[in-house]
């Protein structure tokens, strides 16, 4: 009985869940090695059906990650090397940008809205940037694509969706197509599309990203090239945050009927490019594994490589009303339409030659040293547009007014430097340096030495960078219907680094401790107490901040734990407004049901200390220094459940169940309350034919 009982519960999970993956697997006639002849059969016909069923093995594969192999540029910048397909569950419920555990934003309440890092993180970049990264995370840009080798097509969909009330308040989903076309040319599409409505009124938002991406490489394996087309098209509501200043302490309210400051506001970010990189291997290439069909890793002694990138990006804000709640801090050109735009053109072409230097024996790599040398050339164009009431008045496209034209170019020289005094000792470089141009003077230089001891001993990693950066854009050169800057006087910002980082696998731990001394600080702050009349500004004084981060993992069985806890402290925390701790827990227990449902039941729980909150300039898309609030804090607790079957990865889970317990609710931007407790769930299905 308790085998039927079993059964039955089996028969139930593949109706409900697991039809269409069962769809892909061939099925074999049944009795096929028959002959339907109607006589008795003799040693011939047996022989017959007994070659048939061996010819016809090829019917009975059944195709798994395993035949699909994955890489992105960076793995290939020293070598082309490829590593199996993760289809774990490992993080598979924090589907969100904005939730994920190593790295928390602050945001305006909803998935798709603008958002800020929680933890301290600086842009490791040189070069022109135009200061907007409000919808980053959202974005797909080359350094984002994956490659794949596919020995046969695989087909990856997710969605993801949480209910509140009558609505979706998030709804994601994800689409991932590859196949090789020939053994050693392989095309991959991939489409993103985010339609999340929200908790409040106004914060529907709808963000479309899609690749096409190609992966080529030469049979003799020295040729290679990697090309793409990325589109994106990102666009929120401006909602300028509802009336009711603290909502928790107000009584009972509907979310979705809460009034808004702005009804008629939204900004749209599109930024669509074209990127071709090609490299080719001189001289003796090396091979490890070199009989193995998967897993081989090509090392060229020798490489030149040429990259060209073109990339539009155009930023939009448009606003159709009188501004009644006083969002902004006045206006220049139109006092009740704003048509702001900007866009930048730009066009990058990269050359590179790198060398390296190594034994014979590549098993054991001793005293190998890699050089990579190259120049950049960036060329960008921008302008930008303003709706101006002076102008005739037929329609918004004939009251636009172009206020800004310029063209600029940068010339960077890059090297790499890197030595490997054993498989345990080895020095790395990376120095940037902009020598011609707009952002002239700007560079990173980069340094880090990995040593490494025995299983039990773990390795350290220590690290230095020197960053000094031109100011972006908004920050110099901004011109709208609201904000105005113009020659501010902001100069560079200088960031200097030092960093230790001990792990070790077998304890499960990883610690990192950093430094930071940053000189002439950037960021956005009102004129007046608690007014949004913001300018930018630059800190007189040098900024410092310690930040250090403990990950550990626990295993009891099949009891398993993690956490992520993060100190951080700057001698002008109400400048940087961070929290000072943050940590993230997450316990959970995996079994193997039925012998095909792993399955993992867990909680976790997000905290952070208080902090004084910053404020976000609609319009402008950044977030600025003002009043002095901050808001009680208290961990959010999910508790899920997340299994695989066959090929497909589900979780359910109750976000923020501990609402109305500890608190009624919370805010990481001022004025802009965050998500409320809702039900989640998401699949992910893999397809292998």
């Amino acid at each position: 009985m308790p085998g039927q009982f079993k059964n039955f519960l089996l028969t139930l999970l593949f109706l409900v869940i697991g039809r269409a993956a069962f769809a892909q697997i061939p099925d074999r006639p049944y009795g096929a090695d028959t002959i339907r002849s109607g006589r008795k059969l003799n040693n011939s016909d047996l022989l017959d059906s007994a070659r048939k069923r061996e010819e016809n093995k090829k019917d009975t594969v059944i195709y798994t990650s395993k035949y699909i192999k994955v890489t992105n540029e960076g793995l290939l910048k020293d070598s082309t090397q490829v590593f199996p397909l993760d289809t774990g569950l490992k993080n598979f419920e924090n589907f969100s940008p904005l939730l994920q555990p190593y790295s928390p934003r602050m945001h305006l309440g909803s998935t798709g809205l603008p958002q800020r890092p929680m933890l301290f993180e600086p842009l490791k970049s040189v070069g022109f940037d135009v200061g907007n990264h409000a919808l980053d995370v959202y974005m797909l840009r080359p350094s984002d694509v994956q490659y794949y080798r596919a020995r046969v097509a695989y087909t990856n969909l997710e969605f993801y969706s949480g209910a509140f009330g009558n609505s979706n308040a998030d709804q994601v989903f994800r689409l991932v197509h590859t196949q090789n076309v020939k053994p050693n040319w392989n095309f991959t599409f991939n489409f993103n599309n985010t339609g999340s409505r929200g908790y409040y009124t106004r914060q529907n938002v709808s963000d479309l990203n899609a690749v096409v991406a190609t992966w080529y490489e030469s049979k003799s394996k020295r040729y290679n090239l990697l090309g793409n087309l990325i589109f994106n098209n990102i666009r929120a509501p401006e909602s300028g945050s509802i009336l009711k200043e603290d909502i928790f302490n107000v009584g009972s309210f509907n979310p979705l009927q809460e009034t808004v400051r702005l009804t008629n506001a939204y900004i749209n970010y599109r930024n669509n490019g074209v990127y071709l990189k090609q490299f080719y291997y001189l001289g003796r290439i090396d091979t490890i594994n070199a009989g193995a069909k998967e897993g081989q890793k090509i090392l060229p002694t020798q490489r030149v490589s040429h990259t060209i990138y073109y990339n539009v990006q155009k930023y939009r804000f448009i606003q159709n009303e009188p501004d009644t709640y006083k969002v902004f801090p006045d206006y220049y050109f139109n006092n009740t339409v704003s048509r702001d735009s900007l866009a930048v053109t730009n066009i990058r072409n990269d050359f590179s030659y790198s060398f390296y230097l190594r034994g014979k024996s590549v098993s054991f790599v001793k005293n190998e040293v890699k050089l990579d040398v190259g120049l950049t050339h960036d060329l960008f164009r921008y302008s930008q547009y303003i709706v101006d009431s002076l102008q005739t008045i037929t329609n918004l496209r004939n009251q636009e007014r172009r206020v800004q034209n310029a063209t600029y170019q940068n010339v960077r020289l890059n090297a790499k430097f890197s030595y490997r005094f054993s498989d345990r000792v080895t020095l790395q470089g990376d120095f940037q340096q902009v020598v011609v141009g707009y952002n002239f003077g700007d560079y990173l230089y980069d340094a880090k030495l990995s040593l490494a001891g025995g299983e039990k001993t773990g390795r350290i990693i220590l690290g230095a960078y020197a960053q000094n950066n031109e100011a972006p854009l908004v920050f110099k050169n901004y011109i709208s219907n609201h904000y105005v800057f113009n020659n501010t006087g902001i100069g560079k910002q200088q960031i200097n680094n030092v960093s230790f980082n001990y792990i070790n696998d077998k304890l499960l731990i990883d610690l990192k401790a950093e430094y930071f001394l940053v000189n002439g600080y950037q960021y956005f702050a009102s004129q007046t107490p608690n007014g949004n009349d913001i300018a930018p500004k630059q800190l007189d004084a040098p900024l410092n901040l310690l930040k250090i981060s403990v990950g550990k993992k626990f295993a009891f069985g099949k009891f398993h734990a993690e956490d992520f806890f993060v100190y951080q402290q700057s001698d002008y925390q109400s400048t940087l407004r961070i929290p000072q701790i943050y940590n993230y827990a997450n316990i959970y227990y995996t079994k193997l049901f039925f012998n095909n449902l792993l399955t993992s039941i867990g909680v976790s729980a997000r905290y952070n200390t208080r902090y004084t909150a910053p404020n976000y300039a609609v319009g402008l898309g950044q977030f600025y220094n003002s009043s002095d609030v901050s808001f009680i804090t208290t961990p959010v607790i999910t508790p899920y459940i997340k299994a695989t079957l066959f090929r497909t990865n589900l979780f359910i889970m109750y976000d923020y169940a501990n609402q109305g317990l500890q608190s009624n609710g919370y805010y990481t931007i001022n004025r802009y309350p965050m998500p409320y407790r809702q039900l989640k769930f998401g699949v992910s299905w893999a397809f292998y034919n």
